[in-house]
């Protein structure tokens, strides 16, 4: 029987653990209030910014029917008001976000959840995954276009003070969403902390506006009942259905608040919500009612045309501000989306870096960051206004909506155990209203709303086409590779000749044997005096204590010389090879190698177009192409270029 050591070594001590209880307590506080503000720069941007366009769209001439009386206006503020109580408090905050995967929020992390929980395989597993891939891809969509029209919106305010800037609108917008892109590579808590003073402003400010037309007419508040959202029905259904497609503007960021949650966690943006976030928004919003109320014609622009002539300029700036953190929501959302999709195994291996030594979720993705600032830009000139855009958005954001609804019945049925009363209520409830929403944006298809449906329909064919034949892949490859007790129970009978040095091969799989161990026996008919086959396994935690680092298997007879090794990193650990051998030097679990001298021989697999059936051509030659855009492993392992040999096997496809 194999005989398993854990490498038992000292660890450094962290300073703050002798700390006084007190301090200790300080010190979380300081922190979860850090955590807070940067999730108001990150998290909220979008949601928060909604007041800008949502009214203004409602009562626009592609609304015609909705005009600025009493009936009206009541009926818009309470379907606002009590679409982001429903959508967003009750459905995202209190229940979708406890729904996390070690901490990460999202549709796929929710997928990935309930695969781990319900069983990986099998038609409910597929189901499951599929209904998370098209909510991931919808979500996509949505990256591409909140930031395009979230900052459009704030500079085509200078039209109220500075009509004359009016042509320079496109390129002034251009160079705003640059900056952004540019500053991603910071980090997403850097960004945060930078941007949450920011947003803590804005929320203030809005809610200020509001005030004043509030105590003009605090009749106003009247629209905090549900009953006049009856009323709005009963007098015109058909208005309110087409007003549907423009109120869900007012909640357009719930999903990516839920993408967001890896990067700072369930607490502090439930804290950050309640406490100034919803009121702030509340406020502004019913501000702007009552304004469009005692002088109809502002309904053009009421956001805008609430702030004082004089603050106007000071307005545009800070509302283009707003709006910049607005995108570094979706953009960090779709960081974290393309990061788990990556784990899903529906996209290739991604560069992603860490960029927090604290929280895991907190990373930048090089490659889908500029492919959302190429789309965002040709979107920005394609369209060429904020109102053109409004009509491509929503239908993204409520499929969306949708299938993380299903996915969280799913959830509530199987994993916490829901009875069915509950279950038809949450269904009822989150359902009726999403399904109204998602039809009431259909009406938008062919005036735009095409675009995010048809960005989703050709990422979700990337994406199950990488899923469906990197499974086929790595069947075909664990057939070759065979089983590695019995590769070396066939190595112990033959009587190998061995040489002197170390070979190491790292491999991803504890059970099977690697493919270059089997070509340096086949064609050279010997083994190196020292084989070490060594497994990365990432765990959700930043750091592996080195007590518990590395696991040793002497795999058949010690004097055989070949030990399996299954290396725990955390998430801000390098997944350094050489590194993780040296830790092993000294301890009881000492291999006796030179690392320094020591080769490292990696399996390649180059895949070739097969004759079978299993895929149409065409995404034959998809996932060809989409296989050669992965990382290299020699490059994430860190191994030294003059000592490490790459071997390529055929698999065909």
């Amino acid at each position: 029987m194999p005989v398993t050591d854990r490498v038992m070594e000292q660890s450094a001590e962290n300073a703050d653990d002798d700390a006084p209880p007190t301090r200790r307590s300080r010190v979380g506080r300081a922190a979860g209030i850090g955590l807070a503000v940067g999730a108001l720069g990150v998290v909220f941007g979008d949601i928060g910014t909604s007041p800008l366009y949502s009214l203004q769209t409602v009562f626009s001439i592609d609304h015609g029917d909705v005009h600025p009386n009493t009936g009206d206006v009541y009926g818009v503020l309470s379907l606002v008001f009590w679409s982001i109580t429903i959508v967003v408090s009750i459905k995202y905050v209190l229940f979708v976000m406890r729904a996390d995967n070690d901490g990460e929020g999202g549709v796929l992390a929710l997928t990935a959840l309930l695969r781990r929980l319900l069983g990986g395989t099998g038609r409910r597993a597929a189901v499951i995954v599929t209904l998370g891939l098209l909510g991931a891809c919808l979500f996509y969509g949505d990256s591409l276009i909140t930031p395009a029209i979230s900052v459009l919106s704030a500079v085509e305010g200078l039209d109220v003070p500075a009509p004359s800037l009016r042509h320079v609108t496109l390129a002034i917008s251009a160079a705003i969403l640059a900056v952004l892109f540019l500053v991603q590579r910071w980090g997403t808590h850097r960004v945060g902390l930078l941007f949450g003073p920011v947003m803590v402003v804005w929320f203030v400010v809005i809610a200020a506006l509001g005030v004043p037309e509030i105590a003009r007419q605090p009749a106003i508040l009247e629209a905090l009942s549900p009953t006049y959202i009856a009323t709005f029905v009963g007098s015109h259904p058909y208005t309110t259905f087409i007003a549907m497609g423009a109120v869900v503007l007012s909640i357009t960021g719930a999903e990516a608040l839920y993408a967001d949650m890896g990067h700072f966690g369930r607490p502090p943006i439930r804290k950050a919500w309640f406490a100034l976030v919803m009121p702030t928004l509340t406020i502004n919003y019913f501000g702007q009612g009552a304004l469009i109320l005692r002088r109809p014609a502002t309904a053009a622009n009421p956001f805008y045309l609430l702030v004082p002539s004089w603050g106007r300029i000071p307005m545009v700036i800070l509302a283009t501000l707003a709006t910049v953190i607005a995108s570094q929501a979706v953009i960090s959302g779709a960081f974290s989306v393309s990061h788990q999709a990556v784990r899903l195994g529906a996209l290739p291996h991604l560069t992603v870096r860490q960029t927090s030594d604290r929280e895991r979720g907190q990373i930048y993705v090089p490659a889908v960051n500029w492919l959302l600032f190429v789309g965002v830009l040709a979107l920005v000139f394609g369209f060429r206004s904020s109102a053109k855009l409004a009509t491509a958005y929503g239908v993204a954001v409520t499929g969306t909506f949708l299938l993380t609804t299903a996915l969280l019945l799913i959830a509530a049925h199987s994993v916490w155990g829901w009875s069915r009363w509950k279950l038809v209520l949450a269904g009822i409830v989150f359902g009726v209203v999403e399904v109204v929403f998602f039809a009431a944006n259909l009406t938008k298809v062919a005036h735009g709303g095409w675009l995010p449906l048809s960005v989703a329909l050709v990422l979700f064919v990337v994406m199950t086409t990488w899923e469906r034949g990197r499974h086929i892949v790595t069947e075909r490859r664990i057939r070759q590779e065979g089983m590695l007790t019995e590769f070396v129970e066939k190595v112990a009978a033959a009587d190998v000749a061995r040489v002197p040095g170390t070979a190491v091969f790292p491999h991803p799989d504890t059970g099977t044997t690697p493919l270059a161990l089997r070509a340096n026996l086949a064609y050279n008919h010997v083994l190196h005096e020292h084989v070490v086959i060594i497994s990365v396994q990432l765990e959700g935690v930043p750091h592996v204590p080195p007590a518990d680092r590395i696991v040793v298997e002497n795999l058949g007879d010690a004097e055989d010389g070949i030990v399996h090794l299954t290396a725990r990193s955390g998430f801000q650990d390098h997944q350094d090879i050489p590194r993780l051998l040296r830790g092993v030097h000294g301890t009881s679990a000492d291999l006796q190698i030179d690392v320094d001298q020591a080769y490292y021989f990696l399996s390649r697999i180059s895949i070739h177009r097969g004759q079978d059936g299993d895929l149409r051509s065409w995404r034959k030659r998809l996932f060809l192409a989409l296989a050669g855009t992965a990382a290299d492993p020699a490059d994430y392992f860190h191994l030294p270029d003059d000592r490490t040999v790459t071997m390529s096997f055929h698999v065909d496809l």
